[in-house]
């Protein structure tokens, strides 16, 4: 995970601690097949869901949440000290209008409950093996793996942050409102029912639905169903501006969706999804050789 960080790739901290402690399982003959299974199966279906919930949303409710909540952000600063009087009080900035406030104040809301669900499976699945080992308790391993995501976010973090921010597509504010909703609830459900979930999938895999979902609107259903897409693909389309009168699926213009200046970029998927196997496989093999030539996890 430190080398992928450094690389500027989200790497799954489920799918690879699931990994190193799968190796850990064949070295010791002690691997359940039936759970490792069962949460390969999830893996598989997380990324699938996240992207069909985006391709729908672009498809047909983008444009017209665009029109009723569009999130614009002013160039200055959000609120400003009015140091006048004895006691300084907040004001709007320069240029700020109430709206964006709110909206502001919303999308640092829902950024909280992506936290929360990150928290939720992230935190668990890297103290998992102290807390299974009884090495450590679950409070103190909470406290631990807390600190410790909090040190990796302010030190190598910003290289992912602008990995998946930035050279997927240039997402507006309510496009990245929508991808952090979609994909903290897939990730929070799964950590609800104990199956470790990667976030970083989620979100990546809906960025790309919801892009593709956009692009497709001028096509009809059938022609879509067809392969017959007008234009090219561009996950860059999310950041096509909305007309004041949207027209229906299959009968927008293309050129209203169809940014070839910010297409998506499919080399970084590539490097995402050759990550995301890579990883966990990685984990597993390094995990077992480690277990087998050093037996200090006992025998079966």
């Amino acid at each position: 995970m430190l080398f992928a960080n450094l690389y500027g790739v989200p790497v799954s901290t489920s799918m690879t601690a699931v990994g190193a402690i799968a190796g850990l399982g064949l070295a010791t003959g002690q691997l359940d097949y039936a759970v490792i299974g069962s949460i390969m199966v999830w893996w598989v279906i997380a990324p699938v869901v996240g992207f069909w919930f985006g391709a729908v949303i672009g498809r047909y409710l983008y444009p017209y949440l665009d029109q009723k909540f569009a999130l614009e952000q002013s160039s200055g600063p959000l609120l400003t000290l009015d140091r006048s009087g004895v006691v300084p009080m907040p004001e709007l900035g320069p240029g700020t209008t109430p709206r964006e406030v709110v909206s502001t104040s919303v999308v640092l809301v829902i950024a909280c409950y992506m936290s929360f669900s990150a928290g939720a499976s992230n935190v668990a699945n890297a103290v998992a093996p102290l807390v299974g080992g009884g090495l450590i308790g679950v409070e103190n391993a909470v406290i631990l793996g807390t600190v410790a995501i909090g040190l990796g976010a302010f030190t190598i973090a910003r290289r992912t942050m602008e990995s998946v921010g930035n050279d997927l597509t240039d997402l507006p504010l309510l496009a990245a409102t929508i991808v952090m909703v979609v994909a903290a609830s897939i990730t929070t459900v799964a950590s609800y029912i104990g199956i470790p979930m990667s976030l970083a999938l989620s979100t990546v895999m809906c960025i790309v639905g919801l892009g593709w979902g956009r692009a497709t609107r001028p096509t009809g259903a059938t022609d879509l169903m067809k392969g017959n897409v007008e234009g090219k693909i561009s996950v860059g389309a999310v950041t096509a501006e909305t007309d004041d009168k949207i027209a229906p699926v299959g009968q927008e213009n293309p050129e209203n969706v169809q940014d070839v200046e910010q297409l998506f970029d499919p080399s970084s998927v590539v490097r995402f999804v050759a990550f995301w196997i890579i990883g966990p496989s990685i984990a597993t093999a390094l995990s077992y050789v480690t277990f087998v030539l050093l037996p200090i996890a006992g025998t079966p």
